[in-house]
């Protein structure tokens, strides 16, 4: 039983790394070698990533070989996987079917961002990833777009901006996450093609122009005016005035 949306040539390919920044570098490494369409990523904990084309046996191959060179570069690579004329069932349930082919292959082309660079730092811990991607926008003319989480305590901050920015970028990235705390991986892409972007968290930050976000600062805590006691009135006693000679009889008394 073949299915009716894919031609009977058609292949599946799937490639599994350790790294985020490993499975970005290498699904864009499948995609630019041969003519597959990037049908989604999968994380199934503990830093495991997965790579999922389509198209023919022949380019499938070819995709997945190349990819897989790209993932090796990185000391990153776990496993790889061509399947011929995978069935409908496989198709049904996991996140491989052909409708994400033909919604893939109308997106198919070079980005409207194409002109920008995409750069991305994978820490072991949230800390030494935040610090990285402050070092990065202090760094250089760039813009934090995303970042991802994947287990095993490994981060990964995504930035944008031109060739030359990014570079600048990352190389301050990685200077400050490495003192903060472990440094796991890098990748610089500079052109990224349309399905890449639509399928990977990198790039939704720029489809539509964002107003900029507003500047938290404390809010000053409002001191409640302290109360007057009223205090009970004094019974009023009328003052006596005594009279000089009395004063002077009173004086001559003490004195004896």
């Amino acid at each position: 039983m073949k299915s009716s949306h894919l031609p009977s040539d058609s292949a599946l390919g799937l490639i599994s790394t350790h790294s985020f920044p490993a499975i970005v570098g290498t699904a864009d490494m499948m995609l630019k070698s041969a003519d597959v369409t990037l049908v989604g990523y999968e994380k199934i904990g503990s830093g495991h990533c997965t790579a999922i084309v389509r198209g023919k046996v022949a380019n499938v191959r070819l995709a997945v070989e190349e990819g897989a060179k790209t993932a090796e570069k990185f000391g990153q690579l776990i496993s790889k996987l061509v399947i011929a004329r995978p069935m409908p069932n496989l198709e049904a349930v996991f996140p491989i079917g052909s409708h994400l082919v033909e919604i893939a292959q109308q997106q198919q082309g070079y980005s409207r961002l194409s002109n920008r660079s995409i750069g991305l730092i994978e820490t072991r811990g949230f800390p030494a990833m935040v610090g990285a991607a402050d070092a990065m926008l202090k760094s250089a003319d760039v813009q934090l777009a995303s970042y991802e989480i994947i287990g095993d305590g490994l981060c990964t901050a995504i930035i944008r901006g031109s060739v030359a920015n990014v570079a600048v970028a990352i190389e301050a990235g990685m200077h400050e996450a490495e003192k903060i705390g472990e440094l796991h991986a890098m990748m610089v892409i500079p052109r990224l093609l349309e399905d890449l972007e639509h399928t990977l968290p990198v790039a939704s930050y720029w489809w539509d122009e964002k107003e900029p976000l507003p500047m938290l600062m404390p809010t000053p805590v409002k001191q409640h005016q302290r109360e007057l006691l009223a205090l009970p009135e004094l019974e009023k006693k009328p003052l006596v005035m005594k009279k000089p000679a009395e004063i002077e009889e009173k004086i001559e008394e003490t004195s004896d």
